[in-house]
C-alpha cells in the first residue's frame, strides 16, 4: 500500500512551517482524521511528517472546527456567521472568537463562475473590508489557485498524482503554499472550502 501517513509527530516545539525559498512549500492533504471515529484531515510534509490536523467527531458541515499542529496546539479556530444570507466564515487566532483574523465568503455571482470564494480583512479603525485573496478553479475536482490582490498565484490545491501504478482518490490531495502566503492560512483556506463544497 501506498504510505500516506506520517514518518513521526513532530513536537509542537518546532518553528512553523514557511516557504522561506522561491519553491513552494508542498504539503500531502488526506482528508481523514488520525482519531478513529473521527472526520477531519491529517497533513504532511514532503518528508512524511505530521504538520497539521483537524479532528472532528461528528460528520456534515461543522459550525466550529480548530486547525491544529502535529502535537494538537490550536493554531486557528474557524467558525460558520451565523444569521448570513451568504456562506461566509470567520477565521480566529488560536481558540478564541473575538475580533476575525479574516473572513471567507463564498462566491455567488452567476456571472463569474470560476471564482469559488474571496478572502478578506477588515481595515482598522473602520467597517470596511478589504479583498485579500481570491480562490478560482474547482475544489470538488482538487484543481484551484489563490491569488492574491496583485494576481499573483500564492496556494494551489492539485490531486496528488499516482505513484507506483497505485492511484489517490480526491481524499488525498497536493497543497503548493508558495512564501507569500502562510502554510497555516493556506491549511485553513482549505478547510472552510470543504465545508462550503462538501
Amino acid at each position: 500500500m501506498t504510505k500516506v501517513y506520517p514518518n513521526a509527530v513532530v513536537p509542537h516545539t518546532q518553528p512553523p512551517l514557511s516557504a522561506a525559498t522561491h519553491n513552494p512549500l508542498v504539503l500531502t492533504v488526506w482528508k481523514k482524521s488520525l482519531l478513529f471515529n473521527c472526520h477531519g484531515f491529517t497533513v504532511f510534509d514532503s518528508n512524511g511528517n505530521l504538520v497539521f490536523r483537524v479532528d472532528n467527531y461528528a460528520a456534515g458541515t461543522k459550525a466550529e472546527i480548530v486547525l491544529m499542529d502535529a502535537a494538537g496546539l490550536s493554531l486557528l479556530t474557524i467558525r460558520r456567521k451565523r444569521l448570513s444570507l451568504l456562506d461566509n466564515w470567520l477565521v480566529y487566532d488560536g481558540e478564541t472568537t473575538v475580533n476575525p483574523r479574516f473572513t471567507v465568503t463564498k462566491h455567488v455571482n452567476l456571472l463569474n463562475t470560476k471564482s469559488l470564494a474571496h478572502v478578506s480583512v477588515t481595515i482598522a479603525g473602520s467597517k470596511t473590508k478589504k479583498v485579500i485573496y481570491e480562490i478560482e478553479g474547482s475544489y470538488t475536482q482538487r484543481c484551484c489557485g489563490v491569488y492574491d490582490d496583485k494576481r499573483r498565484r500564492v496556494a494551489e490545491i492539485k490531486r496528488k498524482e499516482a505513484v507506483e501504478g497505485a492511484t489517490f482518490g480526491g481524499d488525498v490531495f497536493r497543497l503548493f503554499v508558495h512564501h507569500e502566503i502562510d502554510s497555516t492560512v493556506a491549511m485553513a483556506l482549505v478547510v472552510v472550502l470543504d465545508q462550503m463544497f462538501p
